[in-house]
């Protein structure tokens, strides 16, 4: 199901009642941008520490906004042994832009040309985007609206609202009190703030909002007295409703927090960064503080990529490169509880995906990875049984299999391969660092080294000292291949990285202790009496 701008209030109450019922929620966001084209050190790379990544990844998420937020909702069935229904829901979302809130954001092009492949419609994103907003923004907004300290600052927002007090104003001149006129084609909270607008401009009208737009109503003034302070439309009230609508999916945002439903992703760290940045608060700059408001927000997060690695590791499943293919893989043959896993179908409304494939469109990605959390913690379950079927299997079930995997959150390209949200990060189980000692090569760099290297494996490069360098990959096997055939080159000699012998710190401590002990072998030897 699609939800605009158009449909979100209406909608709200139906997706409530799904977030209450649900066992869990499946996530997955796109971007208009996924990462800054930094260079150097700003680069992340495999030897960056977990607050390093942060720190990065940190101005990335600042730069670029969501463009679509996917939601999958699944509950148990009650009744039916193992059955669950999925209601998935795209939400197209558009930054708040209400009085002097107006959000600066980039597109990065790659990113573009990837969702115009799978058919991202960029004019809902752009046109009828529901707003949103963090709680400091809603703050700044709500003291504005309270104390009617605010104006209208977009540029096409100010055209809008001059185009309408321009036909308000002609209508007055020859209309009867008690004549009114319907504004078309104005929605969302930006009809509150027309009607703000025209409240503020004209003391002789009133203004109500109608399926079919605002509604303008002419009025004497002392009717207009009596209608501003009548139990119905109190001025307090209505402007909490602008607040409300300015919201947008924010209050519902509010309301997944509140659920504190399992919250299941597929590398999903750069969406929880998001979601802390775009409807939370801004990101802090501290790496730990990040990792508990997170886990305040989102109690048992569970990232199907960290799940499915050790599956595809012990039970030989074919090579994937995406989350489509992992949930075909598992609803194939090749599974071996296929016949006997969960069954889960589509809502009412939410049906598109009972047959068609829709790849990187948020929902459906949201509905792939509550699938495959469902299938991966079946097969974990009747490995735990022994292969024997297990009747009345319930969530609270699968959840107790998959313990070793809650709050572990998968890291892409870091010195460490997850992060851990309800405690201290796990140490790296990365291949070895390896130094790379240049001789007869002057003034090399690190580019230079990468090219030297990149037809056996990719790997990272960090110069150390001006004639040595690091390489660190994250794969054991690739390591060993650069040890084996450097290990003897005129040019660039290759062995593994030791603190104790290679460290710039240590080595000098070591001579400064050499030059201590001779001196003081010389002052003893100098200072021994003769006979």
């Amino acid at each position: 199901m699609d939800v605009d701008a158009d449909r979100f209030e209406q909608s709200l109450p139906l997706l409530q009642r799904a977030l209450h019922d649900a066992d869990f929620v499946g996530l997955d966001i796109e971007f208009t941008g996924l990462r800054s084209n930094l260079s150097g050190p700003q680069q992340i790379s495999l030897f960056d520490q977990p607050s390093e990544w942060y720190l990065k990844t940190r101005h990335s998420v600042q730069q670029f906004t969501i463009c679509q937020i996917g939601l999958s909702m699944f509950s148990g069935i009650e009744g039916a042994s193992n059955k669950y229904v999925a209601h998935s829901c795209n939400f197209f979302l558009f930054p708040t832009t209400f009085g002097m809130l107006d959000s600066e954001f980039a597109f990065q092009a790659s990113s573009v040309q990837f969702l115009n492949k799978y058919g991202f419609n960029y004019n809902k994103f752009l046109k009828k985007g529901i707003p949103y907003m963090n709680e400091e923004q809603e703050k700044k907004v709500r003291h504005s609206i309270l104390t009617g300290n605010w104006r209208v600052c977009s540029s096409s927002d100010k055209d809008q609202i001059k185009v309408v007090i321009d036909e308000v104003t002609r209508w007055l001149d020859l209309a009867e009190e008690g004549d009114q006129i319907t504004l078309p084609g104005i929605a969302g909270f930006q009809a509150f703030e027309v009607q703000l607008v025209l409240r503020q401009a004209l003391p002789n009208i009133w203004t109500v909002l109608t399926e079919q737009g605002v509604t303008v109503k002419k009025v004497s003034l002392q009717h207009r007295s009596y209608l501003q302070h009548s139990s119905g439309d109190r001025d307090s009230c209505w402007r909490e409703q602008i607040l409300l609508s300015a919201k947008g999916f924010s209050v519902f945002f509010q309301m997944l927090v509140k659920a504190q439903k399992p919250l299941v992703g597929h590398n999903m760290m750069l969406d929880l960064l998001h979601l802390h940045e775009k409807f939370f608060r801004p990101l802090p700059e501290s790496y730990e503080q990040f990792k508990r408001n997170i886990h305040s927000l989102f109690p048992v997060l569970i990232d199907t990529k960290n799940v499915t690695k050790d599956i595809w590791k012990e039970l030989h499943f074919p090579r994937v490169t995406n989350l489509l293919e992992v949930y075909e893989v598992l609803s194939s043959n090749l599974n071996p509880t296929k016949d006997s896993g969960p069954e889960i179908i589509h809502a009412d409304k939410c049906e598109k995906y009972a047959e068609t494939k829709c790849p990187h469109e948020a929902a459906y990605d949201a509905f792939l990875c509550g699938s495959v959390l469902l299938k991966v913690a079946h097969l974990l379950l009747q490995r735990v049984h022994g292969g024997f079927p297990t009747p009345e299997v319930s969530f609270l079930q699968y959840l107790d299999v998959l313990a070793p995997y809650v709050n572990q959150v998968n890291l892409i390209r870091a010195g460490v391969p997850k992060i851990n949200f309800c405690g201290p990060d796990y140490p790296s189980i990365r291949p070895p660092i390896l130094i790379v000692t240049v001789r007869k090569w002057p003034r090399i760099s690190e580019q230079q080294v990468y090219c030297e290297f990149q037809n056996l494996c990719k790997f990272d490069v960090r110069r150390f000292t001006r004639s040595q360098f690091l390489l660190l990959t994250n794969k054991f096997k690739d390591a060993r291949n650069i040890l084996k055939e450097y290990r003897c080159h005129p040019t660039l000699q290759v062995s593994l990285y030791r603190y104790w012998r290679h460290s710039p710190h240590v080595t000098c401590v070591l001579q400064v202790c050499s030059v201590v002990t001779a001196w003081a072998l010389l002052a003893f030897v100098l200072g021994k009496p003769h006979p």
